[in-house]
């Protein structure tokens, strides 16, 4: 069974910290601090895999976590850089976010793609040193890596869809035009996942046809195999609408119906594609059987295009070529879907200085994204890192906010657990 829909947990690499040092050595006067920058996390990048058509890859393994940038060091000696972590997709992949269900990029024409962005290394203290603070003991912590939960949605690219009700002949239709070689047996079902075929149109030129699983009726709502691999004809630019022309298998014009009926409850788009009726199994009874007048007459009624073929004999696929070939012509490419997926600006270090103060048990306790970032660069038991992180807190608004919220002298304040009496 084909793999096609899988959802996994990936997060990007954290940033390495920066580095407390200063220069000692023998002769040299004033050495100062000399810490080094940590090293970048490791992105998590998603590329096309040509050739591949399943997710299967990601069946048994669904956490993906990239590597940790490397510390800063002395010396000014920089933290080592993390490698990315490569996720490969077959051409099609959708990728979408798991919450919201909206489109983050279509793996289709395009090369790789950051998913998820590493954290940026720390500040070794040398960033630290002014004329007034020449001692800095403190230095920044690195930041945390991008993480979420996305879905890989796999949809082919395919300009041509074969559908039909199971065992009407679709299977032998891709066989008879292009060299794929799908299972074929006269029984129901025997296709149990797609199957892609390149069809050649002389001069370098073809199109690539999909054979989708048989559809029943119900389809939409869960029954029989198709509805699992409706998505993958979402992108067909034209559907050839398989029929069994002999009526061994029921009314031709009846099937018709029942399989767009399914069609409309998956998609209206997909029921407004454009379609060719495909009569098969013309070998069996000729083209003056009743069932094959029935359609024809449904087909010139309704306006639709149609062509009477036998997979099995052969018979008109040339035909069917040629004709497919010169509707794809006057047909739009093949859809590629646009992200709709606002990405948050993770990396707006201190610009946004939104806090939440709540008082517990006679605690304030201020709680906000930045701050916390901001409480793994404090070195508390250094006198300059305490004068650096009040500053912050006053240039940053959140003493206004705690005055506001009825903060006064005395009252004891929380910021992830570093408490202090607050002075106005």
């Amino acid at each position: 069974m084909i793999i096609d829909n899988v959802k996994i947990y990936v997060k990007a690499g954290d940033g390495g910290n920066g580095c407390v040092s200063f220069r000692r050595e023998k002769y040299v006067s004033h050495g100062g601090p000399d810490g080094g920058d940590g090293g970048n996390g490791g992105n998590i990048v998603v590329e096309i895999a040509p050739g591949e058509n399943t997710l299967l890859s990601y069946k048994y393994r669904r956490k993906f976590v990239a590597d940790n940038g490397g510390d800063g060091m002395k010396k000014k000696f920089h933290g080592k850089t993390a490698d990315d972590l490569v996720l490969r997709v077959p051409p099609g992949t959708v990728i979408k976010d798991a919450e919201s269900g909206k489109v983050i990029k279509d793996m289709s024409e395009c090369g790789p793609f950051v998913l998820c962005k590493g954290g940026r290394g720390g500040w070794g203290n040398r960033h630290f040193a002014t004329p007034t603070r020449q001692i800095p003991r403190f230095a920044k912590s690195g930041m945390a890596g991008e993480e979420r939960e996305v879905i890989f949605e796999l949809k082919m690219l395919a300009d041509v869809g074969l559908i039909g009700l199971p065992n009407a002949g679709k299977s032998s239709i891709l066989a008879a035009i292009s060299a794929a070689k799908p299972k074929i047996a006269d029984y129901r079902f025997t296709t149990l996942s797609p199957n892609l075929g390149v069809v050649s149109t002389g001069e370098g030129r073809g199109f690539v046809a999909a054979d989708i699983p048989g559809l029943i009726e119900g389809a939409a709502d869960g029954a029989g195999l198709g509805h699992e691999f409706l998505r993958h004809i979402d992108r067909c630019r034209l559907l050839l609408h398989v029929v069994d022309a002999s009526g061994l298998d029921g009314s031709p014009v009846e099937n018709i119906h029942l399989i767009n009926k399914e069609l409309a409850n998956y998609s209206d788009s997909l029921a407004d594609r454009p379609q060719l009726i495909v009569a098969n199994k013309i070998d069996l009874f000729g083209e003056d059987s009743p069932a094959l007048n029935a359609l024809r007459e449904y087909a010139e009624k309704n306006g639709l295009d149609y062509i009477c073929v036998s997979a099995a004999a052969h018979s008109n696929i040339d035909k069917l070529i040629r004709k497919v070939d010169k509707m794809l012509e006057n047909l739009p490419p093949i859809t590629i879907y646009t992200p709709d997926y606002i990405e948050p600006d993770v990396y707006n270090d201190y610009d946004d200085h939104t806090v939440t103060v709540s008082k517990v048990n006679d605690v304030f306790v201020v709680e906000g994204d930045w701050l916390y970032r901001l409480m793994g660069n404090v070195n508390f038991e250094d006198r300059e890192s305490l004068r650096y992180f009040q500053r912050v807190l006053n240039n940053s608004g959140v003493i206004d906010r705690l005055r506001e919220s009825g903060c006064s002298d005395g009252d004891t304040v929380s910021i992830y657990d570093f408490e202090f009496d607050f002075v106005n």
